[in-house]
């Protein structure tokens, strides 16, 4: 299991289900915590799951367009964004 935390976001990440709810259970007991559930989107990054194949991956397209928009650069050919999903 992984425990990532970014100022006040934690993201748990693991096999083992039931590690992960002790891990959750205990971070309860000690502080205050808001479980958001399943995590789609994270510092930027989408979550990429593939479940069947047992892959689990992150994609900066949303956050590349957004960096691009803000500088004002236009897109000539959009299939360059186009990123390849698990």
């Amino acid at each position: 299991m992984f425990l990532t935390l970014y100022v006040d976001d934690i993201l748990l990440v693991g096999n083992n289900l039931k590690m992960i709810n002790t891990t959750k259970q205990w971070l309860s007991s000690v502080f205050e915590i808001k479980d958001m559930g399943e995590a789609r989107y994270v510092l930027g990054m989408d979550i990429v799951r593939n479940r069947p194949k047992k892959l689990l991956g992150t994609c900066q397209e949303a956050y590349i367009k957004r960096v691009l928009h803000v500088f004002g650069c236009t897109i000539p050919n959009p299939l360059t964004l186009q990123l390849k999903r698990v």
